[in-house]
């Protein structure tokens, strides 16, 4: 019959107390040795007082310079040279003369163009809108001016400037205010010869 050893309380805590005594000495030993090993001056170096691997960060700063800053270059701005619409003369002139039914056609077409035609000429481009509201609208730049010809009207006062286009297309504005002026400046900014080339008066 196998006996069974029953320890007093006394003897089992003595036991504990050297089992724990005996795992920290063990631990002690490990952590000692492993202080002692070659490749620990490898990671750190042999004068190295911190257990941690550290690592460094190199910041690179460029110098400065005196070059300026490139900039995107600003778009050219549009300035207007005119914008109005028919000389006020053309719509008086044919409010008289439209009394006679004969002339009657030429009065509506005179007050069309006082009320829904408008020229507009900028650094850039000429521009003619018409219609109700504005909603027919045509733009061609100075480059495609290939020859610009002006036309007075009653004595002077307003007149008609036809631009025709390097495809051949003729561009007819009527009773414009200041025509021969204008009619400069078209071929300037086309870079023509500003020399006009005007007929003799017609009518209204």
């Amino acid at each position: 019959m196998a006996s069974t050893f029953i320890l007093s309380p006394a003897a089992t805590a003595t036991a504990t107390a050297t089992a724990t005594a005996t795992a920290a000495s063990v631990t002690h030993q490990s952590l000692h040795l492993s202080s002692k090993l070659p490749f620990r001056n490898i990671l750190f170096g042999p004068n190295s007082n911190n257990s941690r691997l550290t690592t460094s960060t190199r910041l690179q700063v460029s110098s400065p310079t005196n070059k300026p800053l490139a900039t995107a270059a600003n778009p050219k701005e549009e300035t207007i040279f005119f914008d109005g619409g028919a000389h006020y003369g053309d719509l008086i002139a044919n409010l008289l003369l439209g009394f006679t039914l004969l002339w009657l056609p030429l009065t509506l077409a005179a007050v069309s163009r006082a009320f829904y035609l408008r020229y507009r000429f900028t650094n850039l481009r000429v521009t003619v809108i018409s219609g109700l509201t504005g909603q027919d609208r045509s733009d061609f730049s100075y480059k495609v001016i290939k020859d610009v010809q002006v036309v007075p009207r009653f004595v002077g006062e307003w007149g008609d400037i036809v631009i025709t286009l390097k495809d051949g297309t003729k561009v007819d504005l009527r009773s414009v205010p200041k025509f021969r002026e204008i009619a400069k400046y078209c071929l300037a900014m086309a870079e023509k010869p500003v020399i006009l080339k005007e007929k003799g008066p017609k009518g209204f």
